[in-house]
């Protein structure tokens, strides 16, 4: 009898593990990442002090990557990477170097350029990553390619002259912020190689912080030390400081979660999607003026940014789907019986595309909303 309760007790199924839904993933990334740039430079209009506030990011982020190494299985993945003395001088240090300088040049910006323009902007990054994969032999030239990012700059450049409040130095930073990230994107696949190249964002923040805050400190004491008062801080509010810093970094972890649970079309969709959000909430809490040449601009680059990440095939794929789909929801409507047993035949979207889909229109909802309490409370 006993052995026939523990054969019993075997063969008794589990209940099924409850997962968290991609959606919530997704959603979480867009939030905590237009999040991050609404704080920063509502924080960096009033108060100043870019590169004092980075330092103070970097700072948090290296004492909370060392606890959460040593308090939970988040930074597991830094086990299976061989990283030596050696490796840590001639790889970390120098990409370290130039992620501090891209993320200096990034927040400075904001104290010149509307957040609308500066993702205008950004829709150029993909460019200069391509140039310097070319510079330095990683990829082969290719008349195609070249041709998809002219249009891309083609479109940057007229949301460029579109653009009512250009400034130069502003222009200058977010290039150069461009510059330096596409520098560091190329110099990890060359300097970095097996095991070690195969680091998500929190792991690559555990061994860069570091470095950046030693770097951002530099960089501090040259420019914003001799102006700043440490009763700036009082006025600031420490409290908002420590949410500013823990906003940043829950960015890099909701990034961790969303490259394990979604597929790479997912996260360019969505982060095309997030650059528009961010314009759109833009001009909702900052009033900032969208010219019709800007809005010409900006769509040429998205179009060009899209048929870059994606290709043709997929853009065709996605319109075929979207047409079913559409088509789909006209039999349903008009009673007339559709056939088929995939998504596809049935007229639906794929499931990934879907919530993509239902994640943004949940997303402008939510941040219109939001942009219209803000403005309704004058946070201008």
């Amino acid at each position: 009898m006993a052995e026939d309760d523990v054969e019993r007790q075997v063969e008794k199924p589990r209940p099924a593990e409850r997962s968290v839904h991609a959606i919530f993933y997704i959603a979480s990334w867009v939030f905590f990442s237009n999040l991050t740039i609404l704080f920063n430079k509502w924080m960096i209009d009033g108060r100043g002090y870019p590169v004092i506030l980075t330092c103070w990011h970097l700072i948090f982020a290296t004492i909370a990557t060392q606890v959460l190494a040593r308090t939970t299985k988040l930074l597991d993945g830094r086990k299976t990477v061989k990283m030596t003395g050696r490796t840590y001088l001639r790889a970390i240090v120098p990409i370290g170097l130039l992620y501090s300088a891209s993320l200096v040049c990034s927040n400075q910006v904001y104290l010149y350029l509307s957040v609308a323009f500066i993702q205008m902007l950004k829709a150029a990054a993909p460019v200069a990553v391509l140039l310097t994969s070319w510079a330095w032999g990683v990829e082969e030239p290719s008349l195609k390619r070249f041709l998809n990012i002219l249009l891309i700059v083609a479109g940057v450049a007229l949301a460029s002259f579109g653009e009512i409040d250009f400034s130069l130095t502003g222009f200058l930073f977010q290039l150069g912020g461009i510059v330096f990230e596409a520098v560091r994107l190329v110099m990890i696949q060359v300097l970095l190689s097996g095991d070690t190249q195969k680091m998500d964002p929190l792991v690559s923040l555990y061994y860069y912080a570091p470095v950046c805050a030693v770097m951002n400190v530099i960089i501090a004491i040259g420019s914003e030390a001799n102006s700043f008062n440490p009763a700036d801080l009082a006025k600031a509010g420490y409290g908002l400081l420590l949410l500013n810093a823990i906003v940043a970094f829950m960015l890099n972890v909701s990034s961790v979660f969303l490259i394990g649970k979604t597929s790479g079309l997912v996260m360019t969709l969505t982060g095309i999607l997030k650059n528009i959000l961010l314009v759109i909430i833009s001009v909702l809490i900052w009033h900032t003026t969208i010219s019709w040449l800007q809005f010409l601009g900006y769509a040429i680059a998205l179009s060009g940014l899209v048929y870059y990440s994606i290709g043709w095939d997929q853009i065709v794929a996605l319109s075929q789907a979207v047409y079913v789909y559409a088509k789909g929801g006209y039999e349903s409507i008009s009673g007339t019986p559709s056939t088929g047993g995939d998504d596809q035949q049935q007229g639906r979207l794929p499931a990934a595309v879907r919530r993509a889909l239902i994640m943004g229109v949940a997303a402008i909802v939510v941040l219109a909303l939001a942009g219209g309490v803000l403005y309704g409370y004058g946070w201008n």
